[in-house]
């Protein structure tokens, strides 16, 4: 199994516990990805982190789509991945419309076909066998549409990039899981209880298909887990209950709540309509405390060192299985860490 931690974005004040990243790349973990929301971007903290480590890749988990074109987007991982010696991940994500319409002020569009579009233009501009030149629903190259000047001419990259450049996903959609199975090399669910693959397994294959010539093997599927570790289970999953209520409860409209599907999908159907009702009543307390134990426990790592060792008999179980084979932590304690490593590595 391998390993790698989620860094986040920031909050009001930017920093980076270096000297914390350094310790996790000592003990064996292969990765950190870094977030971006509206605050503090992922690309520049993914930079600041590959400069001060030699081993440890580092990927952006998400850069938000609709906030850079898909060239931009190649030419930072170019960029990145020259300086590194191959150690940049691109991770991408479709963001929501909320922060894409209030923040970025584009369209939110169609997140699968833009995911489709983006990462085919992508490993276009990275291969390098010919000018750049695309013609799709959401991006034309050269563009000639409402505005251009008409002088827009075919371009291929300047930088010979010579390193692999892997391009992840973030969806949890049946849509978007089979559309990342197709065109990227791995994708992010939120969550993941590793004993149901059976709720991504038919939009995998499907994608793996669609593809021709591609197996489970060449398609990584990463899930964030948090870990939280501590004499007291309950309490361990309070900071865990505060997530799950947002995203199942919060993240998005009644009607349009991709997390709350997800957890009607995971088997908590009931449980997904009551967290919404009370998240959405203003009632985010009760929300919190409505997140069944069951969900959280499926999902993620919380408890005494012994209880975290044994809940992890169940991803080393999927690792054999070939479905999961790299776990990312959300893990604030260089203990737990040390816990997980000694188990999995």
């Amino acid at each position: 199994m391998r390993l790698g931690i989620i860094s986040g974005y920031s909050g009001r004040k930017m920093s980076i516990p270096i000297e914390a990243v350094k310790a996790a790349e000592s003990m064996g973990y292969e990765s950190i990805w870094t977030a971006e929301a509206y605050g503090s971007d992922a690309v520049t903290p993914a930079a600041w982190i590959l400069a001060q480590t030699t081993k440890m890749k580092v990927g952006t988990a998400i850069m938000q789509m609709p906030a850079r074109t898909p060239a931009m987007t190649a030419m930072t991982a170019m960029s990145l991945a020259e300086l590194s010696g191959g150690r940049f991940i691109v991770g991408l994500g479709a963001s929501g419309p909320q922060v894409v319409e209030g923040w970025h002020g584009v369209a939110y569009g169609k997140p699968v076909t833009r995911l489709k579009e983006y990462v085919k233009i992508m490993k276009d501009i990275f291969a390098r066998e010919a000018p750049l030149t695309f013609e799709g629903s959401m991006y034309q190259m050269p563009y000639a549409g409402p505005g251009a000047t008409g002088l827009g001419k075919p371009l291929k990259s300047i930088l010979h990039c010579e390193e692999d450049i892997p391009i992840y996903a973030a969806t949890i959609t049946d849509a978007g899981v089979a559309a990342a199975a197709e065109v990227a090399d791995g994708f992010f669910p939120v969550w993941m209880d590793p004993e149901k693959y059976s709720v991504f397994q038919p939009a995998v294959e499907k994608g793996l298909n669609a593809a021709e010539e591609k197996s489970l093997q060449q398609f990584d599927i990463a899930p964030f887990v948090t870990v939280v570790m501590g004499d007291n289970v309950e309490e361990c999953m309070m900071p865990v209950r505060g997530n799950m209520a947002l995203y199942i409860g919060g993240m998005g409209a009644r009607d349009k709540n991709f997390y709350n599907d997800y957890c009607k999908r995971l088997g908590f159907e009931d449980e997904a309509v009551k967290i919404q009702d009370l998240y959405l009543a203003g009632r985010k307390d009760e929300a919190m405390a409505a997140v069944p134990a069951e969900l959280i426990d499926a999902c993620h790592l919380v408890g005494p060192a012994e209880r975290i060792r044994e809940r992890l008999q169940r991803w080393k179980q999927a690792d054999a299985n070939g479905i999961v084979s790299n776990m990312l932590l959300g893990c604030q304690q260089a203990d737990a860490l040390e816990v997980v490593a000694s188990e999995m590595l």
